[in-house]
């Protein structure tokens, strides 16, 4: 059975369920009379549906067919209706070997289950609409994850997969109609905090009234200084229960590098002569596996990994251990053991804090927005925002000029008088 419901404008809406789904759709009336009259036709539409006395054409809106009383037909198009589950197999049957990153068909995954879960196996994909993708987001925007909200970043993955999968169906001529993503609406959340050091969060904590999730927050918007990180990279080095520990921290440090370009990195991909290391980046290149970025070595990084090659236990990666292969697991787990013999264990979680004070130590020397890019590879204007108040000479050389005038303006004015 139908049911009906009016709008803070005073149209009134139309809902029902068909093969599992709930459908929702305008009315285009504020007259209660006429929307139950509609209501009324659309289950005896049901009705014969149920019965097999009306079948949906293929490729046609199941909620547009039932309020058009069973009548709106399809003559052009005679392709059969794609059912989302079978979208989905024929795509992972399609897709050639190494064409993808293993992590990137794992996070595909993820997102598909999800949109499987809302969507279902059984949705005609030519059925969904705008409406159906709204709908999509306000559930998951109301969804958590180890106590906080699913992010808005989270979602328009999602979706940006959903859209992936919808282009390529057009591609194999599965659907002919374009995806039905164009308007979405996304909820607003609070940016995250700009990168601090330990005196400005702490500073922040002690005026109270913060949640824990707000500290916590605030905690993963640490950034160290460079003295800060090179004695934290001491500590590790006095502690480390491994050899390689201490030079994947003072890899990550020096360089910004991601975990994993550091379990991708090769021992050839450092140039003592030159002094420069080869980052090896996936998902930047739509035709190339790998590629490259180049970052310049400290003295620190030269001399830090020329004494552990001296030392290395063989092989091909830079940083390895010689009774078994790493993996990023590994890598973390092995990062948080050493952490807690250091002064800081309380304060730092994982590998990014390396990558987030690298820019913003970057930023606050002054380095150009553009190399600082360059050396990290690939960031979103988030990430980006998060340091940009750490350029210090840039900003105040800006707001000089911009009172530059006013001020010999001023200096004239006051001179004459």
């Amino acid at each position: 059975m139908s049911s009906i419901t009016q709008s803070k404008s005073g149209i009134y809406r139309i809902h029902f369920r068909h093969e599992g789904r709930q459908y929702q759709r305008s009315l285009k009336t504020k007259n209660l009379r006429e929307a139950r009259g509609n209501a009324a036709r659309v289950d005896d539409t049901l009705r014969l549906i149920e019965l097999g006395r009306l079948v949906i054409p293929p490729s046609v809106d199941p909620a547009a067919f039932v309020l058009s009383d069973g009548k709106l037909e399809t003559q052009a198009d005679k392709r059969p209706a794609t059912r989302f589950g079978e979208l989905i197999e024929a795509y992972r049957e399609a897709l050639p070997l190494g064409a993808k990153e293993p992590s990137t068909i794992e996070g595909e995954n993820i997102h598909i289950e999800h949109l499987l879960r809302h969507f279902g196996r059984h949705a005609v994909v030519e059925g969904l609409v705008l409406n159906d993708v709204q709908s999509y987001v306000k559930l998951r925007s109301a969804e958590s994850y180890r106590d906080s909200l699913i992010s808005v970043d989270t979602i328009k993955k999602e979706l940006a997969t959903f859209r992936m999968l919808w282009n390529w169906a057009i591609s194999q001529e599965l659907v002919g109609k374009p995806c039905p993503t164009r308007g979405v609406l996304y909820p607003k959340r609070d940016a995250k905090p700009p990168f601090m050091t330990r005196d400005e969060i702490e500073r922040i904590i002690q005026r109270g009234g913060l949640s824990d999730k707000a500290i916590k927050a605030l905690w993963s918007s640490l950034f160290l200084s460079t003295v800060q990180v090179n004695g934290l990279l001491a500590e590790i080095q006095q502690s480390a229960r491994w050899g390689f520990i201490y030079p994947m921290c003072l890899f990550a440090a020096h360089t910004g590098a991601r975990r994993s370009e550091i379990l991708r990195s090769r021992i050839d991909d450092f140039d003592f002569k030159l002094r420069l290391v080869h980052i090896r980046e996936k998902k930047r290149s739509r035709t190339h596996s790998t590629t490259f970025r180049q970052v310049p070595m400290s003295q620190l990084l030269i001399e830090g990994m020329e004494t552990w090659l001296a030392a290395h236990p063989g092989g091909q990666q830079t940083i390895c251990r010689e009774d078994k292969e790493l993996s990023k697991d590994d890598l973390t787990n092995h990062l948080g053991l050493v952490l807690k013999k250091t002064s800081w264990h309380e304060k730092l979680r994982g590998f990014h804090v390396f990558r987030h004070s690298f820019a913003s130590n970057s930023a606050a020397a002054g380095i150009n927005p553009g190399m600082i890019d360059s050396w990290m590879g690939h960031q979103t204007e988030e990430m980006r925002n998060r340091y940009r108040h750490l350029f210090p000479r840039q900003q105040q050389q800006a707001i000089d000029k911009v009172f530059a005038s006013a001020t010999t303006l001023h200096a004239t004015h006051e001179s004459s008088t």
